[in-house]
């Protein structure tokens, strides 16, 4: 079995276990899920993740972002082919960037595996222009990577 075989079958595993954290029904909600605040408060290691996504973003670094990756992660970029390690990840983010805020819309944790669903907007208290998933895994130091990483942005395709 391939190191990519081991983690789908892991992933699908741990998936399985996973406690949910579900947004309720937008009509049910106050908070507005566009305007970068979150029904579900991050815990601080998760929030991590994003924090240090958007300041390696911000600057185009894309060391600093291949860093926060599995060293065989994934980007699934909107349209566009997926991007598969750490050095790929660096070549294809190097030199993008620009203003970006990111949110959670749920997350869930089970052992060594766990999720962030997301908006990201272009502005603090902008409105979201995308939404993205983060499948994450977290290392024998306690440290959570990202495994992959999905986004699309809220305008319909043409």
């Amino acid at each position: 079995m391939t190191d990519t075989e081991d983690l789908s079958r892991i992933v699908r595993e741990e998936l399985g276990k996973l406690t949910r954290y579900e947004i309720p029904h937008p009509e049910n909600i106050r908070v507005r899920l566009d305007a970068n605040e979150s029904p579900y408060p991050l815990p601080p290691e998760l929030a991590r993740v994003l924090t240090e996504y958007e300041a390696a973003w911000r600057v185009g670094d894309g060391a600093a972002l291949a860093r926060l990756f599995e060293e065989d992660g994934f980007v699934l970029p909107n349209g566009h082919l997926p991007v598969q390690g750490r050095s790929a990840i660096r070549r294809y983010y190097e030199g993008s960037g620009g203003p970006l805020v990111l949110h959670a819309f749920a997350f869930a944790t089970e052992g060594a595996v766990g999720y962030i669903v997301g908006g990201f907007a272009r502005r603090e208290g902008g409105p979201d222009v995308g939404k993205f998933t983060l499948t994450l895994r977290r290392s024998a130091d306690g440290r959570w990577s990202i495994v992959s990483d999905m986004d699309n942005g809220n305008q319909p395709s043409r």
